[in-house]
């Protein structure tokens, strides 16, 4: 049996907003599994909080036929990321599974990235992070801590990308589409969360991507992401397509 190695693998994320309830299960998950530092009342009014993904809510209407949309906003992973080329240490970089990667002990803060993002995603850590006593053992091992004075952002789980290939290497086998998932995805009640590898023309990820409602946030910016966004069905609209965020 010939494996496919890592280099045959593109992850890639599909998001259907229509879905999409607000309820931010996968922002707490995300915060969770990734050591994202507690955001206290007291960073917010500082506009210090840290959210590796965020539900934005956008009101459309008037009252009172009002409604709220939900668009749940990562790092979009980007293809032409704006945020590698102005590094001057070389922190982020593109990696050869389509993934914008983060290298913590080399960034040195200058937020640069953060400034030349669109999608203001990036965050610059402010604070060392401390957790209550009640919360130190739900920290995640396979992830690290973040000092203060670097930039963080969504790895798309990285160490659960790395796991499952190391499983599959251990099995003598190819991934297998579905076996494991990110943080938010698992999270995501409704799944509208779909995580997957885009080289794979039979997974789900994949099938989802070419759907007629996809889209991609700022796509005229040319940033390419790897995150694909399935539009809000509206029954008010003739186009099941024609609507969206």
């Amino acid at each position: 049996m010939t494996m496919r190695s890592e280099w045959d693998h593109k992850w890639s994320m599909v998001v259907d907003i229509d879905k999409c309830t607000g309820c931010q299960a996968c922002v707490v998950a995300c915060q969770s599994e990734n050591n994202v530092p507690l955001n206290t009342e007291g960073l917010f009014n500082q506009a210090r909080a840290i959210s590796w993904i965020r539900i934005e809510r956008y009101w459309e209407g008037e009252f009172p036929d009002i409604k709220a949309r939900y668009l749940p906003v990562m790092c979009q992973h980007c293809g032409t990321a704006p945020c590698e080329p102005v590094c001057p240490v070389y922190a982020t970089y593109h990696n050869n599974q389509g993934m914008n990667v983060q290298i913590y002990n080399r960034c040195i803060g200058t937020r640069y990235c953060a400034n030349n993002c669109p999608y203001e995603v990036r965050f610059f850590n402010y604070w060392q992070p401390v957790w209550p006593e009640s919360l130190r053992n739900q920290l995640n091992p396979d992830v690290t801590v973040r000092t203060r004075g670097v930039m963080e952002k969504c790895s798309f789980c990285v160490q659960r990308i790395r796991k499952a290939e190391r499983t599959a290497v251990q099995e003598n086998r190819d991934l297998v589409d579905g076996e494991f998932a990110t943080a938010c995805a698992q999270a995501c009640a409704t799944g509208g969360l779909v995580f997957g590898d885009m080289s794979d023309p039979n997974s789900r990820v994949a099938e989802l991507a070419h759907d007629r409602r996809n889209y991609k946030l700022l796509e005229g910016l040319g940033t390419e992401p790897n995150v694909i966004y399935l539009k809000k069905v509206d029954p008010d609209y003739e186009d099941v397509g024609a609507h969206g965020h």
